[in-house]
């Protein structure tokens, strides 16, 4: 991440702010819709980004956009960051600050990949048993990647649980090629 340290020195500043005001479910919703905007439009992002707009025109822009349905804290934090011209973090600002929410509730994003889409059942199937399995509250974040065959991968953070039958082909062929009888 190009500006992980940024991010996470003013995502840390914003949780602790937000949980001293006991504001942090608004400050959630406030950054869920930013940065749903900001998904959403690239023109935002330029004029963000660009040095050539002067942090009092971006100010009034965000104000505008923001300000009647933000609370007083989002908007002092969009105004902090056009301020001291970290606008090109605000991205990765968000990201760290959901993370650091996520880890303060016990929350676990998981990657499920599979070769073909889940249904809702069976997302909820697997979050039970990863929740049983982990004894943390678990967010499916489903991916589909045909490449795989069947079977699932799992990640979770740095760890990752390959049961995909490309997987479990690719080590037959290397016990085949090596004359190893270890396929496990």
């Amino acid at each position: 991440m190009k500006h992980a340290r940024v991010a996470s020195r003013y995502a840390a500043a914003l949780m602790g702010a937000a949980e001293e005001s006991k504001a942090v479910d608004a400050v959630a919703r406030d950054l869920e819709a930013l940065r749903a905007t900001l998904a959403a439009s690239r023109e935002l992002q330029r004029l963000l980004e660009s040095p050539i707009v002067s942090p009092a025109k971006k100010r009034a822009i965000l104000t505008e956009i923001f300000g009647s349905r933000f609370s007083p804290l989002a908007m002092e934090f969009l105004s902090l960051l056009v301020e001291k011209s970290r606008e090109i973090a605000l991205s990765a600002t968000i990201e760290r600050w959901f993370a650091m929410r996520d880890e303060r509730l016990g929350v676990v994003t998981v990657d499920v990949t599979t070769a073909v889409e889940l249904s809702a059942d069976q997302t909820r199937e697997i979050t039970a048993a990863l929740e049983r399995t982990t004894g943390n509250t678990i967010r499916v974040r489903a991916i589909t990647d045909a490449a795989i065959k069947a079977g699932l991968i799992f990640r979770i953070g740095d760890t990752v649980h390959d049961g995909s039958i490309r997987r479990q082909l690719e080590r037959l062929r290397e016990c085949l090629v090596t004359g190893s009888p270890d396929v496990n």
